[in-house]
């Protein structure tokens, strides 16, 4: 009894070493070999005379059977007596067991570190380092960003961490992103909702982090679970500035107390909305937005330029060689995008100078020549009242209809032409619309010819959220080429704005030549990577998208130059300028079809040629009074709106 209850302890202490892992059953094999060796240099001694001694006694017994222990043919120059072959022939053949368990003992074991590893579990050690939280096809133009502000960096790293396997998340990087540069992408397979997994990525001695939302019906909650995570969490060091998004307006309040003081949170929905009302009397704005969040081509840079300090703000916009100013930054730290044309620039204050980097931006021996003869002095023409056309709805279809409602002039209509009527954007108050629904099937041509589509200005065509994101973009590119088709026949009446879930499918939707492409997706996701690398910007985006500040517009090219005279955008600069505006580009409308840039030239040489013609719009920062003018537009119908009072044109030196 006390025997079977030895045993059975015995047992199982030896299974509890057995489950450590690979080091415990190393150490097993070695004891073995260790017990073999010193059982068979003992027994050589005791039974054997001249072959102990001839062999150097025990000790070097025991050398030799540790060589036949590790190598079996050792064995084959032995000479000796029986006893003494018998016995190193023992040792080989215990020798040849242990040795070949050890073999497998260490290849099960590194194959365990290997998939460990490929689990992306280990603990991360890294300083200065990005990391985003999350995956979706959002994260692909994350990094491809990243990769591209880092360009200039001798070392730089982005982490991410999502419930994903790594490899798997590894394999899309680079398929998608096959140029890294300098950065090094680096992937860890855990749930950011855990507070475990969330220190595999070393948050301590990050830069910045990314909340990015999952895909899912509960994206937000998951964000502002993430956020309050990060909130709650003890910090060794300087906290890092965390950027997140939220989807659903209503959740943006909950988001902002989840996360605290210092993190930023947008709300994409908002500015979806937001750029889908302005684009579709501006088309081309989404270009702009595109080239100015993105780190390719030309973005905000904030610089002090000590020799511009007592000059006002109007100097200071032919001031530079390259770079275009758009603003100020007080030494307070408030933002001034297209502040008044006095402003003077103080000590401290930092110009908001847009360029393709920082290190080209120069200030300019001289002024750039001003062509004044080319500066129209001719009041724009009053347009009449706006007839637009919304194919489809969503849920932004409301807050759509609302910013819409603020946009126009009393009198104006829009209609809704959807399968489902939306109640709640048709009943909600309004003041300058007059609201109407035509049901309608978008994919089918005779459901839309029957909408009387000559009679409209604008139309604007939204996405279809109740079905997957490819599937409504598949839909809305067969509602685009019957509209395009549709517009030939008669006459080319109306401009075409979209929206789309995903960029990629941009491209292919080119050849229906619509006006504008709003893809909110990849401006939320560049909006995000703009401000983890600057946390200054803040200010100057929530400037651009408050209606309350100043925006950015495509107005015509009439409003500012003659057409078809000889210029410069030293002039357009000039003609701008006089109207208390910022110009920063313009819109070639003979490039409109054309990657990447699709028309838009920001910040382009102030002394080069320029002769704009009808079809043309000056890129302008504008306070929202001048939101009342309206540019893109094509027919004698679509016209600047009123300028506001006590705003005339100048047609001479402000």
């Amino acid at each position: 009894m006390v025997r079977d209850r030895l045993r059975a302890r015995f047992r199982y202490w030896f299974d509890g070493t057995m489950d450590r892992g690979t080091p415990a059953l190393i150490s097993w094999l070695a004891l073995a070999s260790m017990l073999l060796i010193v059982a068979a240099s003992t027994l050589v001694v005791v039974f054997t005379d001249t072959d102990a001694e001839d062999n150097g006694g025990w000790a070097g017994v025991a050398w030799m059977s540790l060589l036949r222990t590790l190598d079996p043919g050792t064995m084959g120059g032995d000479t000796g007596s029986p006893v003494f072959l018998a016995l190193m022939l023992t040792v080989t053949i215990g020798g040849i067991f242990i040795v070949s368990a050890l073999i497998g003992v260490l290849t099960t074991g590194l194959n365990q570190k290997i998939q460990e590893l490929r689990k992306g579990r280990s603990q991360l050690m890294e300083r200065g380092h990005t990391i985003v939280l999350g995956w979706s096809d959002q994260v692909f133009t994350v990094i491809a960003e990243l990769v591209e502000a880092n360009q200039s960096e001798r070392r730089s790293c982005v982490v991410v961490l999502a419930d994903r396997d790594k490899v798997t998340m590894e394999d899309a990087i680079r398929t998608r992103i096959p140029d890294m540069g300098r950065t090094r992408v680096i992937c860890r397979s855990g749930n950011p909702l855990v507070r475990a997994d969330l220190e595999l990525v070393s948050p301590d001695t990050a830069k910045s982090i990314m909340v990015l939302p999952p895909v899912g019906d509960d994206r937000d909650v998951d964000v502002i679970k993430v956020l309050l995570l990060l909130h709650s969490r003890t910090w060794s060091g300087p906290r890092p500035h965390v950027v997140a998004a939220v989807h659903d307006s209503d959740n943006l309040a909950a988001a902002r107390r989840a996360a605290g003081e210092g993190a930023l949170v947008i709300d994409a929905e908002d500015i979806a909305v937001r750029l889908m009302a302005q684009a579709h009397r501006q088309t081309g704005l989404s270009g702009v937005f595109n080239e100015l969040l993105s780190f390719v081509g030309n973005e905000f840079y904030l610089r002090e330029e000590p020799a511009l300090v007592g000059t006002t703000y109007g100097t200071a916009l032919h001031a530079f060689e390259t770079g275009t100013p758009a603003g100020l930054r007080r030494s307070d730290g408030r933002v001034l995008v297209n502040p008044a044309m006095d402003t003077v620039i103080a000590p401290g204050d930092q110009l908001l100078v847009i360029a393709e980097d920082d290190l080209l931006i120069r200030l300019a021996r001289t002024p750039p020549p001003v062509i004044e003869s080319a500066i129209t002095s001719a009041p724009a023409e009053r347009p009449g009242i706006d007839r637009t056309l919304l194919i489809g709805e969503n849920s932004r279809t409301a807050k759509l209809v609302a910013l819409l409602d603020s946009f126009v002039q009393p009198g104006s209509t829009l209609d809704i032409a959807a399968p489902r009527r939306p109640d709640t954007a048709l009943n909600q108050p309004v003041v300058h619309l007059s609201l109407g629904f035509k049901h309608c099937e978008p994919t089918r041509r005779s459901s839309l010819e029957s909408l009387d589509l000559g009679g409209y200005q604008h139309i604007v065509v939204l996405s279809d959220d109740t079905f997957a994101a490819g599937a409504a973009d598949d839909r809305t590119l067969v509602t685009l080429l019957h509209l395009r088709d549709i517009e030939e026949r008669l006459g080319d009446p109306y401009s075409i704005v979209t929206e789309m879930n995903d960029d990629a499918n941009r491209e292919v939707a080119q050849v229906t030549k619509a006006d504008d492409f709003i893809v909110s997706t990849k401006v939320i996701s560049l909006l995000l990577t703009q401000l983890t690398e600057n946390r200054a910007l803040y200010d100057v985006f929530t400037d651009l998208f408050d209606p309350e500040g100043s925006e950015i517009y495509l107005k015509p090219a009439s409003d500012y130059v003659v057409l078809g005279a000889a210029a410069n955008f030293a002039t357009v600069v000039e003609a701008a300028r006089r109207e208390g505006e910022t110009a920063i580009g313009y819109r070639l409308a003979r490039y409109s079809d054309a990657p990447p840039g699709y028309g838009i030239f920001l910040n382009p040489p102030k002394s080069t040629p320029l002769v704009l013609g009808p079809q043309d719009a000056v890129v302008v920062l504008a306070e929202e009074e001048d939101a009342l003018w309206s540019a893109g537009d094509r027919s004698e119908a679509r016209v600047g709106r009123p300028r506001p009072a006590g705003r005339p044109r100048r047609s001479g030196p402000a």
